[in-house]
């Protein structure tokens, strides 16, 4: 089986990089990869003799840049910055230095540099300043949703859908969507998890597609939440008005606006596409990330282990639960209460749990995901 053609160099670079991470079943890779395992290893092989030259057949590049003067290496930092007028002096001393230039400086000279250049203005130095991060232990224990603020282009507006890794800040994808539905979302989350797995949790905000934005009942689920759910993936939601709960994501969305939109028109979504699939690459693969010890993505990313199933489970509850289906807008009838949890729920069935702490208390549950909790103690009976 052959290479896709589609983005072939990236696709060879992703396949290197994810094939290194330890512990990867690399036969597994070949077949998320849509290759045999007689062309992946093949690939590795060439790797190994000639490193990223392999990803372009026949290549005269060098594994390292030659000895240069000092005026090579000003010249190679204002070029760097030039193609990336965002990076800075750390960005930019370690790329060469990952490219192998002979005598690249440190960041300290690069920043020197850009300065002798008139390549740093004085507001971006003053906005250079650091902050604590949180993040999760390992990939895949959360992942960040969202879409970017739309635009126009001459074919119509243009969403992007933005999903991020939390703990790699890896770019799972990047998607130029005519609407921001259901369907689009769902579309393109199935190709993202048939590719790299399934998260152990997703954060989106909460409006649509995501939750129920008619309502102000934070157990309200959208269809697409329990699409997610019965995937047996964890579905939370920021705070409202609080845009920092998806901080990393929207820290990676001021970064896609000044470099690829600010300042940019583009005539259809297909061409937004392309100009998000270039970034993309460098993002994932090229730009070193400060909150990572200038690690890139891919370096700090490894596929999931767990796969995305051809068909949903059944809904199975454990003897001690209620088990009550159900009925239209979303309504429920329990011990003599009428209680409301979501539209999306219709004809589904829901378990009430008896809360082992608290006697008289129930806990509601849509498979593994709590919608609300019960207390019989207070509520009484109508």
């Amino acid at each position: 089986m052959a290479w896709q053609t589609r983005n072939l160099m990236d696709l060879k670079r992703e396949f290197v990089e994810l094939a290194l991470q330890p512990g990867t079943n690399r036969r597994d890779l070949c077949r998320r990869f849509g290759i045999s395992p007689k062309a992946g290893y093949a690939l590795l092989d060439r790797y190994r003799d000639e490193g990223w030259a392999c990803l372009q057949p026949r290549s005269s590049r060098p594994h390292s840049s030659p000895l240069r003067s000092a005026a090579s290496v000003e010249d190679a930092v204002v070029g760097l910055r030039q193609q990336h007028p965002c990076w800075g002096g750390r960005k930019i001393a370690r790329v060469l230095a990952n490219e192998g230039l002979a005598g690249a400086p440190p960041p300290s000279t690069v920043t020197a540099i850009l300065h002798r250049h008139g390549l740093i203005a004085p507001p971006a130095s003053l906005a250079a300043t650091p902050w604590q991060r949180f993040e999760h232990d390992c990939p895949n224990a959360l992942w960040q949703i969202d879409f970017k603020g739309y635009f126009e282009t001459l074919g119509g507006r243009c969403h992007p859908l933005t999903l991020l890794d939390d703990h790699s800040r890896f770019n799972l994808t990047l998607s130029a969507c005519a609407r921001p539905d259901t369907s689009s979302v769902q579309s393109h989350l199935q190709r993202v998890f048939e590719h790299y797995g399934l998260p152990v949790r997703i954060n989106a905000d909460n409006g649509g597609p995501w939750g129920s934005p008619r309502t102000a009942q934070p157990h309200s689920l959208s269809d697409l939440s329990i699409w997610l759910i019965r995937l047996g993936i964890r579905v939370s939601h920021s705070t409202p008005y609080h845009p920092q709960t998806n901080g990393k994501l929207e820290r990676f969305h001021r970064s896609l606006k000044a470099e690829v939109l600010n300042g940019r028109s583009f005539a259809s979504l297909e061409l937004a596409q392309q100009a998000f699939d270039r970034w993309r690459s460098i993002y994932n693969h090229e730009r070193p990330h400060d909150a990572l010890g200038l690690q890139t993505p891919t370096q700090r990313y490894a596929l999931s282990p767990r796969k995305f199933p051809l068909t949903l489970k059944p809904i199975e509850y454990s003897p001690d639960d209620t088990v009550i289906e159900v009925g239209w807008n979303g309504f429920i009838k329990f011990k003599g209460l009428r209680l409301h949890l979501s539209s999306s729920l219709h004809r589904l069935p829901i378990a009430m749990r008896p809360n082992r702490q608290n006697e008289g208390c129930y806990d509601a549950y849509f498979c593994h995901q709590q919608l609300m909790h019960l207390d019989m103690n207070t509520l009484g009976k109508p």
